[in-house]
């Protein structure tokens, strides 16, 4: 009986308990109704302001002023005398919406991309890929009004170009130093992936100074190798067709750097974006304003990235820094003083790592700069104060008047050997030794390796004399090339007006 009435005691104080539980529970909140007293909890990230405090991290007033500058672009090709020029390796034409082969040689070829508004009056600056070639450049600002822009030059070493529209009092984004932002850092892109306006990812700096092999690939020659400067930031921020060209911002909306390349094995977004840094960009946009070409300082050194199995190889005494494997002909290191199997390791203040921060250092100086390098020699540090030379040994800018439309023909030429010249039975020529981005490119069917023997009937001997009688020739005169290829000597004649 006793074991009884305790079984009835315990079973009443349960229930008690019970209801006393559930109406408490019952108060305060209820889980099915989806309400509580409580505050809710939510996902926020955190960030310390300026005076120290604690804030959540907000990106709409960045958003707000970064769009503004931020512009679309779309570029058309008409029809070509050269169709074929579709055929060599594009690596961005499928990731950022470039030209594509036309199914017709009449249907004109069009790119879409972003640009950003670097200062009131007008210019913008955006990729190569997005307006290369291009014959008509149309921008449209984010209130809808659209321009035909000009280009003003182009750099395909960076894969930048400088645009120009005829407007003022322009909203647009200053250069921010991007050696001073960190890895971890956060960054909004902006751009129209898509043909969608106005567009803002957000992510981070996810590492500096990537080099992904993809600029200038048909630029190269036997004494230099690729000319590009590839020094990429690496952002999560996502990053797709159509943004290309756009703006990498802090969080103050200040210029880190414009978007060019995605690393996905689809062409979409996959985690991995670069950009250009913007003190690249703010030197190569200062030079196409002023002078119409990049000018570009040269050590003259073929060099190579030191790690553990290089440091072995050379028995070398440091794992970084960039090992002098050559010098070129002209080389101004070598004549400051430098060495073969010399590291460098330091300009001027800059800690070298690589040979792509090493490039990426040299490739913010003009020639006529001097720069203090610092190598590591045998285990001890020497340090030598270099002149830059151009490409050509010399030591002077090109000037702006020397720029005109021979620059815009995208072409170099070289000497030949009288042997050559006997053989195809001409009396003199010079040989085109390699055909850019121009416009003798986009016109006509001409091909690398073309002797040009006579310009407008004008015999040509050396390519002193080439660029002499192409100096002289003004912006919009027609001139004719004329000529033979080695693998077909009959003549041939090109017309082209500047």
């Amino acid at each position: 009986m006793k074991q009884i009435g305790s079984l009835i005691l315990a079973a009443v104080l349960g229930s008690i308990f019970t209801l006393v539980a559930y109406n408490w529970l019952h108060n305060e909140r209820t889980f099915n109704g989806l309400t509580s007293n409580q505050p809710p909890v939510t996902q926020v990230a955190y960030i310390v302001n300026d005076k120290g405090e604690t804030v959540p991290l907000d990106f709409t007033t960045t958003a707000e002023k970064v769009t503004k500058a931020v512009v679309h672009i779309k570029s058309t090709q008409k029809e070509s005398a050269r169709n074929d020029q579709y055929l060599y390796l594009d690596p961005f034409r499928e990731f950022f919406g470039g030209p594509q082969r036309p199914s017709t040689p009449n249907r004109p070829s069009q790119a879409t991309g972003s640009g950003v508004i670097i200062n009131k009056d007008g210019y913008i600056v955006t990729n190569n890929h997005v307006v290369s070639n291009a014959d008509i450049v149309e921008v449209t600002l984010f209130d809808n009004r659209s321009f035909k822009a000009e280009v003003i030059g182009t750099d395909p070493d960076t894969d930048l170009a400088v645009l120009k529209i005829k407007e003022v009092n322009l909203p647009f984004l200053s250069f921010v130093d991007s050696d001073k932002a960190r890895v971890g850092e956060w960054v909004l892109a902006v751009g129209n992936p898509f043909n969608l306006n106005s567009t803002v990812t957000a992510g981070i700096i996810s590492a500096k100074g990537r080099n992904i092999g993809i600029l200038n690939s048909e630029n190269r020659n036997n004494e230099f190798g690729s000319t590009a400067i590839e020094s990429f930031i690496q952002t999560d921020a996502a990053i797709n067709p159509g943004n290309s060209g756009g703006a990498l911002v802090d969080l103050n909306g200040g210029l880190l750097g414009i978007n060019t390349a995605i690393a996905s094995p689809t062409g979409a977004y996959s985690g991995y974006g670069f950009a250009v840094p913007s003190d690249i960009v703010k030197k190569i946009v200062e030079d196409l304003i002023e002078y119409g070409v990049v000018q570009r300082g040269w050590l003259g050194v073929s060099i190579v990235s030191v790690n553990n199995d290089v440091a072995k190889e050379y028995e070398l005494t440091v794992l970084e820094g960039a090992y002098i494997s050559a010098f070129a002909k002209k080389s101004s290191a070598k004549e400051a003083g430098l060495k073969e199997g010399d590291v460098v390791v330091k300009i001027d203040e800059t800690n070298i790592k690589s040979s792509t921060s090493l490039i990426e250092y040299i490739g913010r100086k003009r020639p006529g700069d001097k720069v203090n390098v610092t190598v590591n020699r045998k285990g001890k540090e020497v340090t030598y104060t270099v002149l830059l030379n151009a490409r050509d040994g010399k030591s002077s800018v090109v000037k702006a008047e020397e720029v005109g439309g021979y620059a815009s023909l995208g072409l170099e030429v070289e000497d030949i050997e009288a042997k050559l010249l006997k053989k195809l039975e001409i009396a003199q020529g010079v040989r085109i030794s390699k055909l850019g981005n121009g416009r003798l490119a986009r016109d006509t069917d001409i091909r690398e390796g073309f002797i040009i023997t006579h310009v407008n009937d004008v015999p040509v001997k050396s390519v002193k004399e080439f660029n002499e009688i192409m100096k002289k020739k003004k912006s919009g005169e027609l001139v004719t090339l004329s000529g033979v290829y080695e693998d077909f000597p009959r003549e041939f004649i090109y017309a082209i007006r500047l």
